[in-house]
């Protein structure tokens, strides 16, 4: 497919989708190209129809090699197995895809008529691997560092996002397995009290480890109030907040 064969209207289209993403495409070819599926190709009249699967390939390993670069650079403390985590994460299906939508990808796809009817414009695997064509394509028409550019501009705040989950703490997960181990018991969970109207109501919790009660603890939501609970239990228990003694007797 040459330039010149893209309808004008489909050039104003792919120029628009470039310009809040950054994107400057020498050779829109490989841009169009990028959101063509093989539905499209398979149900084409052209005698060699192509699809966006090769670009797709190359930028899966554009999208690796940034993300695993930022990484390394990023996280310099961290082992192997913190990063390999991290970066399995933020090139997963489950990031990409709304990101696809979120940049209006769905709206760019060139489907067959079989794959628009069954939905294809929201499925994720299909918005995902969309996103990594545009990165293959990009990466043929500017360039590595362009390319890692406009894949570092989406994939950071995934990242920082990774990061601020593994950083905030389950303490009813956390107290359930300390407590589980010594006594093979579950803490239990009372509510103690419900105050307020009902668009703006305060939950106080009370959790029991045996006889032993934690709290009352409040939130403006019974799990906001368990969790507040659960950590102030997990935090005498564990000797960080008083002395090491607790239901369990002196804890290692």
């Amino acid at each position: 497919m040459k330039l010149k064969t893209i309808l004008s209207e489909r050039k104003r289209e792919l120029i628009r989708f470039c310009k809040p993403l950054g994107l400057r495409f020498r050779n829109l070819e490989l841009l169009d190209l990028a959101f063509r599926h093989r539905s499209y190709a398979n149900e084409s009249s052209e005698k060699r129809p192509e699809n966006n699967e090769r670009l797709e390939f190359l930028g899966d390993s554009v999208l690796g090699l940034a993300a695993a670069t930022y990484l390394y650079k990023t996280f310099e403390n961290n082992p192997e197995g913190d990063l390999a985590k991290i970066k399995s994460v933020v090139v997963s299906e489950k990031t990409l895809a709304p990101i696809a939508l979120r940049f209006g990808i769905d709206k760019m796809l060139v489907l067959g008529r079989g794959e628009e009817l069954s939905g294809g414009r929201q499925k994720p695997a299909i918005l995902a691997d969309c996103m990594e064509s545009i990165i293959g394509a990009y990466f043929l028409d500017a360039g590595y560092a362009a390319a890692e550019t406009y894949v570092l501009s989406f994939l950071v705040p995934e990242i920082e996002k990774v990061q601020e989950d593994r950083g905030s703490k389950d303490y009813k997960t956390l107290l359930q397995e300390l407590y589980q181990k010594k006594t093979k018991e579950c803490p239990r969970y009372e509510t103690v009290s419900v105050t307020g109207p009902d668009h703006d109501r305060t939950f106080s919790v009370t959790v029991y480890l045996g006889e032993c009660a934690y709290g009352p603890e409040s939130g403006k939501s019974k799990k906001e109030a368990e969790q507040k609970a659960a950590k102030k239990a997990y935090t005498i228990l564990t000797g960080k907040g008083c002395p090491k003694t607790s239901v369990f007797g002196q804890l290692p």
